[in-house]
This record gives structure tokens, C-alpha cells and sequence, in this order.
């Protein structure tokens, strides 16, 4: 079965979320990215409030492709994976110029999480239309599921980690339930789609 994506428009951003068995899973796919990736990709994990992240550091030391903490209203960079802060909610907002930043935000957290996957994926979706393709990870609470819809809904490309493969199954299952047309794929069919997507962007 081949991992690549059927759709012929192409993508300008990956978002992916993810909760309970994230790093484990991250760590399969971000370092997998090759050196000039050429996507932005933005990563909501629910993180405790109150506590650093340490997330960024991380993995900018496993990956060949720059790996940050998103700042408030920093311009959105190709080729750079984004981590939202610890008790903020990360957004895509598109400026003057048509060019996309990054936007921060107390507001309440959604499925007790702040950050929230669904926050991401609907602001996003909203941003890129169906310039966007959106990833659901393992995880344990229904986070991400409303927001996968708002991406298929806007026309983007929308997957999800094999059930059966997950940590947690609680979350993909949440997000196939809301989004049947999602494509339900392993973890290394994740991979050769973001590659394959990163290729056809460069």
C-alpha cells in the first residue's frame, strides 16, 4: 500500500497533535524529515502547565531540520518544526501580506488541555484551506478530533496513526469517528507522506 497522497494541490504546512505516548511517537517520524525539509510543521503535545518544555530541546538534537518553541507573532518559516509553549494555546494567524505568523493564547483550555490540538488544527485550517495537511497521534482524551474535521472540511489532507499501533488509542479513535475520510496509516506511512509532501513542496 502506498503511503503517498492522492490529492494534486499542494501543501504549505503540516500540523500534527498528539498526547499520552507523543514523544515516543515524534521521535519515529521528526528526525525521520530530511535536511532542507521544505514544510513548516507546527506540534501540539499536551505539556502540564507549570512546567518548562523541554521538547524543543529535544529533539533539535535528533533532528536535521531546525526544531523551536513557537514565540508569539513570529513569521512562520519552511522547513522548521514549531512546539507550542507549556498553558498556551498555539494558532496560525495570516498577516498583512498574505504571510503566516504564529499566535499565542490563554483562552480556556479545550478537553482540559491548553495547548489544544483542535485550537491548532482549526486555526490552520482556517489559514491554509486546503493548502494543509493535518496528523492525529496517539493520545488519550478526544482532542484533535473536531479539529481534524475543520481540515477535511477546508479541503486538506487528513491522517491518523493506525489505532492498533497507538499508545492511546482513545485519540485516533476519536478522530476517525469525527472524520471518516481520514487516511489511517502506520507510523512509517506518516513518514512518507510528510517526506513525499516536504519533496513536492521543495
Amino acid at each position: 500500500m502506498s503511503a503517498s497522497v492522492p490529492e494534486s494541490s499542494p501543501v504549505s504546512a503540516i500540523v500534527i497533535g498528539a498526547s499520552a505516548g507523543a514523544i515516543q511517537a515524534l521521535l519515529r517520524i521528526l528526525p525521520q524529515l530530511p535536511s532542507g525539509f521544505a514544510l513548516p510543521v507546527l506540534v501540539v503535545i499536551h505539556v502540564p502547565p507549570g512546567r518548562r518544555s523541554e521538547l524543543a530541546g529535544l529533539f533539535a538534537g535528533k533532528c536535521r531540520v531546525p526544531v523551536r518553541e513557537a514565540e508569539d507573532k513570529e513569521p512562520i518559516v519552511p522547513g522548521t518544526v514549531y512546539f507550542a509553549p507549556p498553558d498556551y494555546h498555539l494558532l496560525v494567524e495570516v498577516a498583512e501580506g498574505a504571510d503566516h505568523t504564529l499566535s499565542l493564547s490563554t483562552d480556556e483550555p479545550v478537553f482540559f488541555s491548553r495547548p489544544s490540538i483542535d485550537v491548532l488544527f482549526e486555526s490552520a485550517a482556517e489559514a491554509y484551506g486546503d493548502a494543509l495537511m493535518a496528523v492525529v497521534l496517539t493520545g488519550a482524551n478526544e482532542d484533535g478530533a473536531r479539529g481534524l474535521r475543520s481540515v477535511a472540511e477546508a479541503g486538506g489532507r487528513v491522517c491518523v496513526q493506525d489505532p492498533a499501533t497507538a499508545y492511546a488509542r482513545t485519540m485516533p479513535d476519536a478522530a476517525l469517528a469525527a472524520c471518516r475520510r481520514a487516511r489511517v496509516l502506520s507510523i512509517p506511512q506518516i513518514v512518507d507522506c510528510l517526506i513525499d509532501e516536504g519533496r513536492k513542496a521543495a
